[in-house]
Formats: C-alpha cells, structure tokens, sequence
C-alpha cells in the first residue's frame, strides 16, 4: 500500500512538471518576448558606433523590439543596413523618422523611432519595408566636437594672412591708443562736463520763486500764459553749477548740483511765481492746457558765478511775448547781478538765488503789464481749400438771378 502512494505521489509530481513546461512554452509564445514579430530594414548613411545586435528599439519612448543584425552595404560601403523586428502593430509607416539614442552615461546605444502623422503603411520593395536615416544621425558628440574643431582649422588656415593683419592692426592700435591715454581721458572728461554726465554726486541746490510780490488782481484776466521750457546753449542745459574763472572759460563746481536741469528749473519757478502772484488760473506749461494762447518764450544766455575779482552772479535771459498767432509782442533782454558773500558752493548758490529772484519779480511786472495792455487777436483759422467742399453743397439750389 505504501509503494502504490509513493508512485502516486511520482506521477502527480511528473504530471506537474509537464503542465509548468507547457505554462512556460506559452508564455514565451505571448508574453516573454518571442511572440510574433515584423521585420524592418533601415538604412544608415553614416557610422553607427555603439549599435549593436541586441540593442533596444523604442518607439515614441517604449520599447517595441530590438537590433537583429547589422551589416555592410557591399554596393556602398559608406552604408550600415540594421535589421530590426519589432511587435506586430507597432504604427511604422512612411514618414516614421529614426535616430540613433544614448542610453545614459555608460547604456548602450538604442535605436529610436518617433510617429509620424501618415496614414500610409511603409512601401515594400522586394524584401523587408526600409526605412531611410538622416544623414549623421549615427554620429556621437564627439565624432561631432572633432568635425567642429576640423572645419574651424581649415578655416584657420584658409584665412591665416587675413587674421595675421588685423592682430597687426590691433597691435598698433593699442599702442596708439596707450601712447594717448592722457589725450583720451582728457576728451572725455571735455564730453562729461559739456553734456552734464558722470555720476549725481554732492549737495543738491534749487532755485526760489519770487519773494517780494505784488499784491494779487481783484479778477482773474482775460488772457491765457504758456511758458514753455527755456532754451540754452549746451553748457547751460545740464544739473551743473557753472562759474567763469575767464570771460571764455566755464568750470562746474565740485560736489554742488542743481536738483534739476537748469532750463526745467527756471521753468518750474517762474511759473510758481506766477501762481504765487494770483495768476494760477491763468498760466501753463504746456500749449495744451490753453489752446491759442499768450506766450512767454525764454533763452538762457548767461547763469554762472564770475570768480574773476570779486565774486558775483550774472543771470542774462532774452524774453519773448508772442500773442496766439505766434506774433512778437516786445521782446526784452533780461539782465542782472548779485555778489557772493564768499568763495564756497553755499555762497555762489545764493548769489544765483538773489540774482534770479530779483529777475522773477521784474519779469512778472513786466509780462503781466504788457498782457493787460495787449488786446486779445482772434486766433487765425485757414478757410478749407474750395475742392475739399463737401460734394452736398452742389446739391443746394442755385441762387435766383437779380432783379432788373
């Protein structure tokens, strides 16, 4: 009885291995990798180093076979025909593109395929479908970093007098150039000073409006004042306090600056004197604000300290009152002086401080006598060129004839 359970037991364990076999067999059938494939030829136009048989083949990133053979083309040696079977269904068709794909740092080399967007199946021609590879895509970084280093040398070479004659050049020019260090810093420092560059730095110093005003109009005039940014001679348009140590020589003072540039500031103060006086209502700084107005247009020409002697300033500036035809009304130069009670940035500052109050205050009589003199024009409206009509006036009646 026992012997007849050991050989039970026997067949049940031979009957189990025979099932796990078939169990196995059809899992390499359908799962393990040897299932039915499709086989694809492509065609490489340059080296392919790393690909070997056995290398992965991807497609849009999975991986759908693998590299079965690999050779020579005999007819044209500068070919490498790869051999590939993939999955069944895998979705190669006409315009499939393939590469050549670093597996990481030390992977091997796979060989990829990105989907196209045809519909159309690849063309059989008498053999497995082919697919061609673009021209260098089997070449690695280096290979590439090499062709790059060989094409710059022949252009090197090509071009070698060429580059020999400009570093000539540039040699001498450096040489000139350091031979004029001196000249050039000079120049520069010339451009600096004239166009008001160079880094803000010091105290900064702003003009007053008028301090001694006369009382305000009983009612606002009838007419309108712009005062547009004055104009200047460079020297003049910039942050900097100016001094003449000569009649043609204009220095700016260390550490001292304007808070603004000079036309913008004598700008700003007069109209603030204007405003001070009663005239708020009545004054602008842009044409827009007063459409066909008054004007009160002013030049610069002197406004610098004279350290020559005895310090003083001397502010000049040429006036202009133009009616809304833009007609000159008077004009005026405006001229006055004040001293410096010393040598320092401070002292030259009110000197110009005291000079162009006192300026404000002439020029403010001045310009609102002449305004509330002055009859206001009708502004001047071109009539319309006749062919500009309107084509509705033809459609008016004819005007009767006269009367005998």
């Amino acid at each position: 009885m026992e012997t007849r359970a050991r050989y039970a037991l026997i067949g049940l364990f031979m009957l189990a291995v025979i099932l796990a076999s078939f169990a196995f067999v059809y899992w390499l059938e359908n799962k393990g990798g040897f299932g039915e494939r499709e086989t694809y030829r492509i065609q490489f136009e340059s080296p392919v180093s790393g690909l070997l048989v056995g290398s992965a083949v991807l497609f849009n990133g999975i991986r759908v076979g693998e590299v079965t053979g690999l050779a020579l083309n005999t007819d044209a040696p500068q070919q490498v025909i790869a051999t590939i079977a993939v999955t069944q269904n895998t979705p190669i068709r006409e315009d499939t593109q393939v590469s050549i794909e670093q597996q990481g740092l030390t992977g091997g080399v796979a060989v990829t395929l990105t989907g196209g967007i045809s519909t159309t199946p690849l063309a059989v021609d008498g053999g497995a479908p082919t697919l061609i590879a673009p021209q260098g895509v089997g070449q690695d970084w280096t290979q590439a970093a090499r062709d790059a280093f060989q094409q710059v040398d022949t252009i090197l070479q090509e071009n070698s007098e060429p580059l020999n004659e400009a570093i000539k050049n540039i040699e001498v020019f450096t040489d000139a150039l350091a031979r004029n260090a001196d000249r050039v810093d000079g120049i520069l420092a010339g451009i600096e000073r004239m166009t008001g560059g160079g880094k803000a730095s010091g105290t900064l110093y702003s003009l007053k409006p008028a301090s001694d005003l006369p009382p305000p109009p009983e009612q606002a005039p009838e007419w309108k004042l712009i005062i547009p940014e004055p104009t200047t001679l460079l020297a003049f348009n910039t942050d900097k306090i100016l001094t003449q140590p000569a009649p043609d020589e204009s220095l700016p003072l260390d550490n001292a600056r304007w808070s603004d540039s000079l036309p913008i500031l004598v700008q700003a103060k007069l109209l603030q004197t204007f405003e001070n006086a009663g005239y708020a209502q009545s004054v602008s700084r842009t044409i827009g604000d007063f459409p066909g107005s008054f004007q009160l247009t002013i030049d610069i020409r002197q406004f610098h300290v004279v350290t020559e002697g005895e310090a003083k300033a001397e502010i000049a500036l040429w006036v202009k009152l133009m009616d809304p035809n833009g007609e000159v009304l008077d004009a005026r130069l405006f001229e006055t002086s004040a001293p410096a009670p010393g040598s320092d940035a401070r002292a030259y500052v009110d000197a110009l401080s005291a000079a162009f109050d006192k300026m404000e205050a002439e020029l403010l009589d001045w310009t609102t006598t002449k305004l509330d003199s002055a009859p206001v024009p009708p502004v001047t409206v071109e009539p319309p060129d006749p062919g500009e009509m309107p084509s509705d006036l033809d459609d008016l009646p004819a005007p009767p004839p006269p009367t005998p």
